[in-house]
């Protein structure tokens, strides 16, 4: 069985103000051409499809457009799209039965009590259990190994069984991601890899962008990370994964095809901070033909200089480049407060650290379990927003 893993495509996706669409077709159109080169039996898409659960008309068709390439350009492979935190399970399940017809397989909502609707038989090839996103708790007790139980009762030939999640999983690289911690990664809380079960030979993951495996002792579960960074401290390759498996049992065998970004994501300097000065004179001496991103990492002992933003986007105004913004790093002094920040510094902080910090200022208690309660009530607001 030769599987294509992908995940994280966060179509719609806006980068401080500006559209993408361009180079994620760059980088669905290399997809495609992997397809049609290693011509795999099965495409698992890992959740995140797209970066909001409304997304455009637009962004949508070219979500669809992208499938039917896809199936054009291997028509026996079995595609499998689960949703992820980022989707509308519901708009994943709306089309679910004419996409059959196109070996498609939209698994949008989570079904504890119908465990065989997250089971897909690859004819002669092997079995996938899909799980879209769905909520820590919905991953207790033994439904995940009723579904892998039910599974290799069905396996009697002995052939390779995945698993594809959408998910934190605890000992991960979150690198790159934004308000993560060892127990919350991008809104979801971290869960131990015992909760998929055994029986599985690869468990398929998305949710965190760095590609990496989850060394559990067998080499087989694995992030296939994002296809294109989605944050300037993604600043690691992005690639898709193939995965070669001989029969059930057997350790699979995992490949990398790098994706190239049309438009890369460049912090200046390269490391470190920078005084404005400095960061004006890279800004200036940055190439003209080079359509990069560009963030600034500047030293600041006070406050940036007034129109420091607009500075800066005009000594881009004739280059290809497309100037973001200035991360700016306040260098303490003892007269200042360890608590000012920027709004960079905030908009990087999570809810729990917010509150951690009011609750000091205002010396009233903030301890674990009022912590877990505030994750748990933001996670319950976001899964109703995006129901």
């Amino acid at each position: 069985m030769k599987i294509l893993h992908t995940s994280d495509w966060h179509l719609g996706h806006n980068l401080y103000g500006y559209d993408r669409t361009e180079e994620q077709r760059h980088a669905l159109l290399q997809i495609i051409d992997i397809v049609r080169q290693e011509r795999p039996d099965i495409f698992l898409l890992c959740g995140d499809v797209y970066d909001t659960p409304q997304p455009s008309a637009a962004v949508q068709t070219l979500f669809n457009k992208t499938i039917v390439q896809l199936h054009d350009a291997c028509p026996q492979m079995i595609i499998v799209v689960t949703a992820g935190n980022h989707d509308s399970a519901g708009r994943h399940e709306i089309f679910r039965t004419p996409w059959e017809y196109l070996n498609v397989h939209m698994i949008g909502t989570f079904r504890p009590t119908d465990t065989d609707s997250h089971i897909i038989e690859i004819p002669e090839k092997g079995y996938v259990v899909a799980i879209p996103y769905t909520h820590e708790r919905n991953l207790q007790g033994d439904v995940i190994q009723t579904m892998l139980s039910n599974t290799l009762k069905r396996n009697t030939s002995n052939l390779p069984v995945i698993m594809m999640a959408h998910t934190s999983v605890s000992g991960a690289d979150y690198a790159g991601h934004d308000n993560a911690t060892d127990k919350t990664i991008g809104g979801i809380d971290a869960v131990e890899i015992s909760h998929f079960g055994t029986g599985y030979d690869y468990l398929a993951l998305g949710h965190i962008h760095r590609p990496q495996f989850i060394h559990t002792g067998r080499h087989n579960v694995r992030y296939s990370g994002s296809p294109i960074p989605v944050s300037f401290d993604e600043n690691y390759e992005h690639s898709v994964s193939i995965v070669e498996i001989g029969q059930h049992g057997d350790t699979p065998v995992v490949r990398l095809c790098n994706i190239e970004n049309l438009h890369p994501l460049t912090t200046l300097p390269l490391t470190g901070y920078a005084t404005w000065d400095e960061a004006k004179q890279l800004l200036k001496d940055f190439p003209d033909e080079l359509k990069n991103y560009i963030r600034l990492n500047v030293v600041v002992t006070d406050i940036l200089p007034q129109g420091a933003q607009q500075e800066a986007q005009q000594l881009c105004q004739n280059k290809q480049c497309r100037f973001c913004y200035i991360n700016a790093c306040r260098q303490q002094t003892e007269r200042q407060a360890t608590k000012q920040l920027s709004v960079q510094e905030f908009q990087k902080m999570s809810p729990a650290e917010v509150a951690r910090m009011y609750a000091e200022d205002t010396q009233k208690p903030f301890d674990e379990d009022m912590q877990q309660m505030l994750l748990e009530a933001i996670q319950s607001l976001n899964d109703q927003l995006k129901s």
